[in-house]
């Protein structure tokens, strides 16, 4: 399956909240603004159609939909560390589903991004070792000769 992934051109994310209810917008922004503090690093996109954040892979997700608005965190090893402070919102395996009557709190949706983070630099450390790892059994393969 291809992914639908792109570097959002300037002002993607701010086109994407433009076509938002206005009910929905001042909420989107404000996690927006949440994300992008905790993890000022990372890039923003737009990924499957949403604004999405990428740092060392994609990091969280978010959207606007009919009758509510959803933050993906992009791992349930992550989500499920939060489980208990989600516990008044509706989950999924991969979504947190929040309205304009009950937002996710910014000190939650900061602590799980940087959660995110945290997770991101370690798997990317990972590979790079597992990478270096590789380079190093290579070079040690005697010659065939």
């Amino acid at each position: 399956m291809k992914k639908s992934t792109q570097s959002a051109p300037a002002g993607a994310v701010d086109e994407y909240l433009s076509q938002v209810p206005e009910e929905f917008r001042t909420v989107l922004e404000k996690l927006r603004q949440t994300i992008r503090s905790a993890a000022p690093e990372a890039e923003e996109i737009i990924s499957y159609g949403m604004p999405a954040y990428r740092y060392h892979g994609p990091l969280v997700f978010f959207g606007a939909f009919a009758k509510h608005c959803s933050f993906f965190p992009g791992s349930p090893t992550v989500r499920a560390e939060y489980v208990t402070e989600l516990a008044g919102f509706k989950t999924g395996k991969g979504t947190v589903q929040f309205t304009l009557e009950h937002p996710l709190p910014a000190g939650l949706v900061g602590k799980i991004v940087q959660a995110r983070v945290r997770e991101n630099r370690e798997l990317a450390a990972a590979r790079r070792e597992r990478k270096a790892d590789g380079a190093t059994k290579k070079k040690k393969l005697p010659a065939k000769g």
